[in-house]
């Protein structure tokens, strides 16, 4: 296998290595076969194109149209012009397809379903990426910058996968690209003849790999190793908060999570805490005798990793009339049945359907889904809250300090589920749990302590302004800081109590709201809340309140509440400081076709102006992803193709004409290439026409490299001379000594040799001239003429000139071409009679 052919399957490999880090993403992940065939078909046309050989241009302007022929097969078939050609109708398909697949992306959690949009996605995105990277690394031969493209697909899959196994896409892609590099590199250094190969390692056994490619795995392999081990390490990190490893809440778009979602709940939580203006987002109407256990719970939060709290993965099913008996509710407990009817603002586009907890039924229409475990509605394809008007009946259970404090142990399925703390959480958390709860006999007398210790003993403060983030202390540093909001307490003291052996979770929906005039209760974005429930078994999931001057405290927590006839009133929401709650972090509750994002939405009550800008979809996320490395890879431009152009002329033409001269092919191998290096000319007898013309293209060569050199530092070329006193020009305006400016003569007389001697003489260093000429002008320059002759050289304007050249040559080929087409076509045929 030659190099070139060799480089592209390793282009290809290289690409289809990182697209498998979007597997995870979509289920079924067949898509990937389907990219697989297309990829080789499109690297197929590239190798057939460079073998012809055709121009770099005409080379990706064939792989472009036999990409976009493909998928119009695929994708387009039936609008296609003879099912191939894309016309009008079928890039009309295409629009449709891909904004079906945005809309799939922005509503379906991960792995999302493999519709025609979504995998018109997915399988263009992969040909477009392989497409760069094959022009880049094959097509113009410079490896390096292909790892943008291949950091564009992994970063994209990376940002929406869940994190549990990026370890494992990471390595794929590193391994793709480092076996491209070496396979440049090895395709580089066999230009220079035969590749040598090492001693086999055995006697009778195959060579080993060539020493610097040998060297060039350890190191490959050595960075990538040092790459994985360093995150594992426990570093510091920098920034630290209680909620920001909750990732995005739930909704459509795009966000840091490990779903496809719109809201950080984090931010969205603080800029709900901070609006200057508060408005109502829930009417309700209620039979209800006592306001003040009016919550209306949203989600729940119920996996904990130590840092963040996050909805678990669970399944969703369609409405049931009647909802079962919530988990854990024994028929000891004194219930009511309250009828509720809702009324969400315009603007209140929720995913999640608000209702007090535990619903028994509810009424609404439109799209639904009901989520068993949590009790919860979400909403299917697209459904939201906006301007419904809904009606639930729910259970306002009523137990008794007495009945929480004889609570049984709960069942193992339970526990199990809900007691789960992480490693990772500081062992001061537990410490002080113990601390808070001693002395306390049963649970429920360790949860009240808990939640007094937060609310009134503490000495713990309500501040919205307290900054957010990630880090395995944030419950801990909240502890020490006792400064925060209702995530803060709510998370603090779920995880305190699991610690403790009590199941607990997180809800998120909004506190009690305000009390009107007509009987109605206006529920405003600032009563958005978060609050821990925690499980006893006979009562079921039981409401707490830490969090100071918010919500209500539960009437079964306090000691003296039998001796009072007037339920406590609800607060209503403060002008400043109320706290809404935390989104529901990123949420992977929802399986691939039932559950789908936009039903697993943020619990944020926002407004209908934010929710417009919360996501970014998946689409415009990969395109400023592709800008912003265009946007990089533009500017630098001149540099590549400078250091491209120096490249071919110090490098290809010298190893031509000494391929020549050694009696090979310039894809051959042999010693002879010793005869240039060693420090002798090559001196040719009988030169043949081929041996004269390669000797005379790489003198030329370097030459020219030595007046575009000469001129990124400063010295304009002047072709009116010759070349001697071009090269005395050079040296008098450079300043050169006498060793650097008898290299710059050298050079000159063998552009003088080559061009009007008979026998041309292929002199050896003359490469080695041009660096030594390149070295004295760089010392003598200012520093921002070193950058400019680097980053933005003078002579790269030789690449308009070129292109200029070409489209002169190509139109006068055309109109050749034409004019010989005419005439055959006005020609007349020689066997025709004229009778």
């Amino acid at each position: 296998m030659s190099g070139r052919a060799r480089l592209t399957l390793c282009s290809a490999a290289a690409t289809l290595l990182a697209a498998c880090a979007l597997l995870p993403l979509v289920d079924p992940a067949t898509w990937i076969l389907q990219a697989a065939v297309l990829l080789a078909i499109q690297s197929g046309v590239g190798a057939a194109a460079r073998r012809v050989p055709l121009a770099r241009p005409l080379t990706v302007a064939a792989q472009t149209l036999v990409t976009l022929l493909l998928l119009t097969l695929v994708f387009a078939r039936e609008q296609a012009l003879l099912g191939v050609v894309p016309g009008p109708e079928a890039l009309r398909h295409f629009g449709e397809l891909f904004q079906a697949g945005a809309e799939d992306v922005g509503q379906y959690a991960i792995p999302a379903p493999l519709s025609d949009g979504i995998r018109l996605m997915m399988v263009g995105g992969v040909l477009v990426i392989g497409l760069a990277v094959d022009t880049l690394a094959v097509t113009f031969r410079n490896a390096a910058p292909a790892g943008l493209p291949l950091l564009a697909l992994y970063s994209v899959a990376a940002g929406l996968s869940n994190g549990s196994s990026d370890w494992v896409w990471f390595l794929l892609a590193a391994v793709g690209y480092l076996m491209l590099l070496l396979a440049e590199g090895r395709e580089r250094l066999a230009q220079w003849g035969r590749v040598f190969a090492g001693a086999p390692r055995s006697p009778g056994g195959q060579p080993g790999a060539v020493a610097p490619v040998r060297t060039g795995r350890r190191i490959g392999m050595a960075a990538l190793g040092v790459a994985l081990v360093v995150p594992l390490l426990p570093l510091p990190a920098i920034q630290g908060g209680l909620l920001a490893g909750a990732g995005t809440g739930v909704g459509s778009g795009n966000g840091s999570g490990g779903t496809i979602s719109a809201v950080n709940p984090v931010v969205s939580l603080r800029d709900s805490l901070n609006v200057n203006e508060d408005r109502t987002v829930l009417t309700l109407n209620t039979n209800a005798s006592d306001l003040s256990d009016m919550y209306l719970r949203i989600v729940s939060l119920d996996d904990f990793d130590g840092t963040t709290w996050k909805p678990s993965k669970r399944h969703i099913v369609t409405v049931p009339n009647e909802f079962p008996t919530p988990t854990g509710l024994g028929p000891d407990v004194e219930r009511t049945v309250i009828s509720t009817r809702i009324s969400a603002a315009d603007g209140y586009a929720q995913d999640w359907l608000p209702m007090p907890y535990p619903p028994s039924s509810v009424d609404i229409k439109g799209n639904w889904r009901y989520e068993p475990v949590g009790m919860t509605l979400v909403g299917d394809h697209g459904e939201d809250t906006s301007g419904k008007t809904y009606e639930v009946t729910s259970l306002d259970v009523q137990p008794t300090a007495e009945q929480l404090a004889a609570a049984p142990e709960a069942p193992s399925s339970i526990r199990d589920e809900y007691t789960k703390v992480p490693d990772s959480l500081p062992k001061v958390v537990a410490r002080q749990a113990e601390e808070i709860t001693k002395g306390a006999t049963s649970d429920s007398a360790k949860a009240i302590a808990l939640q007094d210790y937060f609310a009134v003993t503490g000495g713990f403060e309500y501040d919205t302004d307290v900054e957010v983030g990630s880090g395995r202390d944030a419950i801990a540093r909240f502890l020490r800081n006792k400064q925060g909001f209702c995530v803060h307490f709510s998370f603090a003291m779920a995880a305190m109590a699991r610690t403790l052996g009590i199941p607990a979770r997180v809800a998120v929906g909004f506190a009690p709201g305000s009390p009107q005039a007509d009987g109605s209760v206006a529920v405003s974005l600032k009563d958005a809340h978060a609050w821990p429930e925690l499980y006893f078994q006979g009562v079921g999931w039981t409401r707490f309140e830490p969090t100071p001057t918010r919500g209500t405290t539960p009437p079964y927590t306090v000691p003296d509440t039998s001796d009072s006839d007037t339920p406590d009133l609800p607060q209503s929401s403060e002008s400043a400081g109320a706290a809404p709650s935390a989104a529901p972090s990123t949420s992977a509750s929802c399986s691939a076709q039932d559950k789908k994002l936009e039903g697993c939405g943020a619990a944020l009550p926002l407004d209908e102006a934010e929710q417009s800008d919360q996501g970014t979809p998946v689409y415009a996320t990969v395109g400023w992803i592709l800008l912003g490395a265009l946007a990089l890879t533009v500017p630098l431009l001149p540099m590549l193709w400078r250091l491209r152009r120096r490249s071919v002329r110090l490098a290809s033409a010298r190893h031509a004409v000494a391929a020549v001269a050694g009696g090979r092919h310039p894809t051959g191998g042999t010693d002879d290439l010793a005869a240039e290096t060693a420090g002798s000319a090559v001196l040719l007898d009988e030169p043949s026409q081929e041996v004269a013309e390669a000797a005379t293209a790489y003198v030329l060569a370097v030459w020219r490299e030595l007046i575009d050199t000469a001129w990124d530092y400063g010295i304009e070329p002047d072709d009116a001379l010759t070349p001697r006193r071009a090269a005395a020009r050079i040296a008098r305006i450079g300043e050169l000594d006498e060793t650097v400016a008898g290299s710059v003569h050298r050079v000159a007389g063998a552009v003088e040799q080559v061009l009007f001697s008979p026998r041309p003489q292929a002199e050896a260093g003359l490469s080695e001239d041009v660096r030594r000429m390149r070295t004295a002008l760089r010392a003598r320059v200012s520093w921002n003429t070193r950058v400019r002759a680097v980053v933005a050289p003078r002579s790269a304007m030789r690449a308009v000139w070129d292109l200029a050249d070409r489209w002169t040559a190509l139109k006068a080929s055309w109109a050749t071409r034409a004019a010989q087409l005419a005439s055959l076509l006005r020609r007349r045929p020689s066997g025709q009679s004229s009778g």
